[in-house]
């Protein structure tokens, strides 16, 4: 019972390390793919993505992106894997929000 408590914390740590480093890195794609396009004003704030999404090749992320006072979430579709592929393909699905910061001081 001990061994497979232990499996189990060993497999919950490196999940968890790979979950955590999954979002580092699709952050590292995401904010190379806006630099490639000229939108290098565009900053990328965050980045959300369900439990499966580091263990599978073709995963939907939103990312939520900041320009000056605007501020927009976008529903983004990987294909391939930012650790374990050589190829990576980032599509746009939509604009999922779009907020207007209008006014106001700083």
């Amino acid at each position: 019972m001990g061994r497979l408590f232990s499996l189990i914390v060993i497999v919950g740590l490196a999940y968890g390390g790979l979950y955590l480093y999954y979002g580092m890195a699709m952050k590292q794609v995401i904010e190379q793919q806006i630099d490639d396009r000229g939108l290098t004003a565009l900053e990328v704030q965050s980045i959300h993505y369900g439990p499966l999404a580091p263990v599978s090749s073709d995963a939907r992320i939103t990312a939520t992106v900041n320009y000056r006072g605007a501020e927009a979430t976008l529903d983004i579709r990987i294909i391939g894997h930012p650790i374990f592929s050589e190829e990576l393909r980032v599509e746009l699905d939509g604009l999922q929000a779009l907020r207007l910061r209008i006014g106001g001081g700083q």
